[in-house]
Formats: C-alpha cells, sequence, structure tokens
C-alpha cells in the first residue's frame, strides 16, 4: 500500500471543506434574519390584536358613559315629577318648576 494520498482526492476533500466554510456566515445570517423577521411580524401582530381590544374596551366605555348619562337625566326628571306630584306648597312648587326649566335648557 502506498503511504502517500493522491492529490486530487486531497484537492477534492479540502475543495469540499472550504466550500462548507464558506457558505457558514451565509448560512448563520440567513438564519438571523429569518429569526429577526418572524419576531418582528408576532410584535406587529400583537400591536394589531392590543389595538383591537382596546378598541373594543374604548367603544363599550363610551357605551356605558353614555347610557349613565341619559340614566341621570331620567333620574333626574323623574326625581322632579315625583317632587311636583307630592308639593302642596307655593315656595317647593316653584322650586321644582326652577328645575325642570333648568333642565330644559341643559337639553
Amino acid at each position: 500500500m502506498a503511504d502517500r494520498v493522491s492529490p486530487v482526492i486531497t484537492d477534492a476533500v479540502t475543495q469540499a471543506n472550504v466550500k462548507v466554510l464558506a457558505e457558514s456566515p451565509a448560512m448563520s445570517l440567513s438564519n438571523l434574519y429569518q429569526t429577526i423577521s418572524q419576531s418582528l411580524s408576532l410584535s406587529a401582530q400583537n400591536a394589531v390584536t392590543a389595538q383591537q381590544q382596546s378598541n373594543i374596551i374604548y367603544q363599550t366605555t363610551t357605551t356605558q358613559g353614555v347610557s349613565l348619562i341619559y340614566s341621570i337625566d331620567t333620574a333626574a326628571e323623574g326625581a322632579t315629577t315625583g317632587k311636583l306630584l307630592r308639593a302642596d306648597t307655593p315656595d317647593v312648587l316653584a322650586d321644582v318648576i326652577g328645575v325642570v326649566k333648568a333642565l330644559k335648557d341643559l337639553k
């Protein structure tokens, strides 16, 4: 057997090793770019989801606020009407009429 290896074989092995070593930085950077792009797209998706949930909460809060405003006005008119029905002295009637006029001015 010969102790020497053919230069053609060593050249082929060397070229294969050089090719693998040359491609390593490109492969690692491509993996890094894919990881970063997936992270950024997930962040954008989370931001959109959070914005949608916030819009639902804001709409619900607005609806509850408007409902509360309407119920307060109705309760005030109801209380005034109740006082008016129970009133039997002129000064109480005058106070109730003043409150009713003030409520009409608010609308």
